[in-house]
């Protein structure tokens, strides 16, 4: 009677492959909220972005920025749906006046591709945006009146 030997070698190691590289031994996940910060950060990059969200959002985000704590929210306006090996991504802007809406939204898709494909390794599938706003030149920043004097 005799035993097969596998790959690597040992008695009775029928049908077990040797463990990979240690870089590839056990799996990644990565959570919707880490693509999402860095969509936000990568589309707050082009020129022409003036802001993130919708106008609703934006008075929520100023409200909570100034709570001790609270912080501003990079993620703000985006959403992310990640998978295994692909993500896509929903963003909502506001553009400066005068600006080609058509080129900063491609200028926005590929920072945005670039950065999460090459932070994350997920494939991007698709980039879709809404342009909710344009900021005019005379308008002031949206900054909800303080509760407490």
């Amino acid at each position: 009677m005799s035993e097969t030997t596998s790959q690597t070698g040992r008695p009775g190691d029928r049908g077990k492959q040797p463990p990979g590289p240690p870089g590839e031994r056990g799996r990644t996940t990565i959570a919707d909220g880490v693509v999402e910060k860095i969509a936000g950060l990568a589309a707050r990059e082009v020129m022409g972005v003036h802001a993130m969200g919708s106008g609703l959002s934006r008075t929520f985000g100023a409200m909570r920025e100034r709570v001790p704590g609270g912080g501003k929210s990079v993620a703000r306006g985006v959403k992310a749906e990640v998978g295994e090996v692909q993500t896509a991504l929903d963003l909502e802007i506001v553009v400066e006046y005068g600006v080609s809406i058509v080129e900063v939204a491609r200028a926005v898709r590929e920072n945005v591709i670039a950065a999460v494909e090459r932070m994350t390794g997920l494939q991007v599938v698709e980039v879709n945006i809404a342009v909710t706003d344009v900021k005019l030149p005379e308008e002031e920043e949206e900054e909800p009146e303080p509760r407490i004097q």
